[in-house]
């Protein structure tokens, strides 16, 4: 995996080299709309992974990249349109943030099956999750 990490220094490199030359919207537009079209196309291959039952992991990875898609296309397209008041506190966005639960549930109920587990144990991490941000959000 040595390659993934120099891609990756890589990246880090590009993007502040483009920041330092483009500014920040521009790197911040493109990066956005890439990454954001890149999550659709993985989780379409995720959900043809699993309709084919390839991996039992495919269909929340399908459902994680689908929120990732969602929630950062709901960025870049708000923050593409000059963040419009319509948009800042639409309740659209709560249409897109579940598809990051249920993937996060998946994983985790599959991970909890591979440790030899059964119940529903593997609530508890999101349950933790969401107290915990809960609790955060009452500090601040």
């Amino acid at each position: 995996m040595k390659q993934a990490f120099l891609m990756l220094l890589a990246l880090i490199a590009m993007f502040q080299i483009g920041y330092y030359l483009l500014g920040y919207q521009a790197v911040y537009q493109v990066a956005y709309g890439a990454i954001t079209l890149m999550a659709m196309m993985i989780a379409a291959t995720f959900l043809w992974l699993f309709v084919v039952r390839a991996t039992p992991l495919a269909l929340g990875m399908a459902y994680s990249w689908a929120g990732a898609g969602f929630v950062l296309g709901w960025w870049w397209l708000f923050n593409l349109n000059g963040q419009p008041l319509w948009l800042r506190e639409s309740p659209v966005l709560f249409a897109f943030l579940p598809f990051y639960f249920v993937g996060a549930v998946l994983h985790f109920a599959v991970i909890h099956r591979s440790f030899g587990l059964h119940g529903a144990a593997f609530l508890l991490p999101v349950i933790g999750a969401v107290g915990l941000s809960a609790g955060i959000y009452l500090l601040v």
